[in-house]
């Protein structure tokens, strides 16, 4: 029997030019369908946005399963800064918080104003504006800790912000003597606003480059995380198996394959408006001390044993630890002890020790080759500040290695084969009882939206996963964010490192891996903060992760 399917003259031009239609609405919206291709260097036409100022409008990523969805909203909730009210508009310095005219108070302890070693010591902070009436509302930054210059000693507090301009700071007092405390404002409520806005509105205000090349021909390019849509092409860098997105505009007479490294382009400028440059002021209210109304210091007596120890209701945990004649001490976990070359040594013998982040956790690599003899560095011809690096101790069988994560990187040209994520790197190592894996991710991160982060950590975290499963005896470390100088604020502030550090110890909470606490270890320790903390800082930092490997009750 013959088909019967199109009989009819009227019922086949309809179909003919349905099928046209649905073709050409393909072809036409092939650039904003939910799943892009996940080739690399794919050319994608962008498409044009008409809400250039937000994310997804010309961003798409792929999507979250359900539970990273939900993870990812109950952690940007828990992370969540309080607001702070528009006093008016515009806001002007002489309405936000003085450090100048705010003041901190001891409150008296509940043993007849006598603190011994293990109570809590509890300051109230009182902010006041430029004019010195008191402030109705938080969301200021505060940084809170015990000093003593002589001992070495020092320890990281908790600010509570009671939301309504006073703040309360808890301490532990670890040692005996004097304790002298620190209060600091580093970021007016204000600001934050500020650089929450620009998080929101420029959210990839830092910008990357990529050189082409293919003969005697050459062309750079922008690259980034996201784009924005112009008539130039993009070329699609997105992994192939974490789906981390990448994307360059493409040369316009070369192929994107031809794309031959990565670098760090800049960032943009001139980003606030007159009013609230006024709000930035190194000296007067970023970073700056708050006095003391009255003693700045106590004394810390002996512990009693019979008596109980005072705790704080107002925070839930205390310290990682605290320095004491220059040396840390963890409280929790292993007991940290000291190892000089020999000890390190030792302490590595036969093992295989893998490095992966940024140059905060390039300078534990250097330290080990700069302080271990028998570490030999193999030359492979790579920059020192972007690697990768491979060192060497034949004669004791001691394997170390550097790579820097995937990018966004703000490192100096690299060769685009050296751009490796983590969660990669991860899944390709066979681990094992002899495997260190030590890894942080959060410096080059601060200028983008919190969800990038986010998925990069939930993507990290599976691949951490699947290592411990296979090899359970793996040993995982994860160096936090910490503390820096006072560099360009809207791009590099302590603010967004202590947000992007709350989302890591949220991410990893609970499983077998060991944080070193690069956040408590800077703000705790007397040196001026650094990106780079400074080498006492280092070799306390490495004497935490040598004693995890190498507890001291091991035979």
């Amino acid at each position: 029997m013959k088909a019967t399917f199109c009989t009819r003259r009227e019922f086949c031009a309809l179909f003919l030019f349905l099928t046209v239609f649905a073709f050409i609405f393909v072809l036409r919206h092939m650039d904003i369908l939910e799943f892009q291709p996940k080739f690399n260097s794919t050319i994608i036409m962008p498409r044009v946005s008409t809400h250039p100022n937000e994310i997804r409008s010309f961003c798409t990523f792929q999507p979250l399963s359900p539970e990273d969805a939900l993870e990812e909203s109950l952690i940007l909730d828990s992370t969540a800064w309080p607001e702070t009210p528009l006093l008016s508009a515009p806001i002007s310095l002489e309405q936000t918080s003085d450090p100048a005219h705010s003041t901190f108070t001891i409150l008296p302890g509940r043993k007849g104003g006598q603190w011994h070693v293990g109570d809590q010591l509890e300051v109230m902070i009182q902010t006041s504006d430029f004019q010195g009436r008191p402030k109705k509302s938080g969301g200021d930054f505060l940084l809170a800790s015990l000093h003593n210059r002589k001992l070495e000693a020092g320890v990281a507090g908790q600010v509570v912000d009671h939301l309504n301009g006073s703040y309360s700071a808890v301490l532990f007092l670890p040692w005996e003597g004097d304790a002298q405390v620190e209060v600091t404002l580093v970021h007016t409520g204000e600001v934050i606003s500020v650089l929450n806005r620009l998080n929101r509105e420029q959210p990839y205000r830092m910008y990357y480059k990529s050189l082409f090349r293919s003969g005697s021909l050459s062309e750079t390019t922008i690259c980034n995380i996201c784009l924005r849509p112009t008539q130039q092409p993009l070329c699609n860098y997105t992994d192939l198996r974490t789906g981390e997105p990448w994307f360059c505009y493409k040369p316009k007479n070369l192929s994107c394959d031809a794309r031959i490294n990565h670098y760090m382009g800049g960032g943009k400028e001139n980003l606030l408006n007159a009013n609230e440059e006024k709000l930035f002021q190194s000296g007067v209210n970023l970073k700056v001390y708050i006095q003391a109304s009255g003693p700045a210091s106590v004394t810390v007596l002996p512990q009693k044993e019979s008596q109980p120890q005072e705790k704080s209701s107002t925070v839930t945990s205390g310290p990682s630890g605290y320095y004491y004649q220059g040396v840390w001490r963890a409280l929790g976990g292993t007991t940290v002890r000291e190892f000089n070359a020999s000890a390190i040594s030792q302490c590595l013998k036969g093992k295989v020790v893998h490095m992966y982040g940024d140059s905060t956790i390039r300078q534990w690599f250097e330290f080990f080759d700069a302080t271990l003899p028998g570490l030999k560095k193999f030359d492979l011809h790579n920059a020192e500040t972007t690697g990768p690096h491979m060192s060497l101790d034949n004669t004791n069988n001691i394997l170390m290695t550097y790579r820097s994560h995937g990018p966004p990187i703000q490192f100096e040209p690299m060769d685009t084969r050296d751009l490796r994520y983590i969660a990669n790197e991860l899944d390709d190592l066979v681990g094992g009882p002899n495997t260190v894996v030590v890894f942080t991710i959060w410096a080059h991160f601060g200028s983008f939206p919190m969800e990038i982060y986010i998925r990069r950590l939930q993507s990290i975290r599976r691949a951490v996963v699947r290592l411990l499963d296979r090899a359970p005896g793996t040993l995982v470390f994860i160096r936090t964010a910490n503390l820096k100088g006072l560099t360009t604020v809207i791009n590099y502030s302590d603010w967004f490192s202590l947000q992007l550090d709350k989302v890591l110890r949220a991410m990893f909470k609970g499983l077998n891996v060991h944080l070193i606490d690069a956040w408590e270890m800077t703000l705790a320790h007397h040196l001026p903060h650094n990106i780079h903390p400074p080498p006492p800082i280092i070799r306390n930092m490495i004497n935490h992760l040598l004693s995890y490997i190498c507890p001291q009750n091991s035979s």
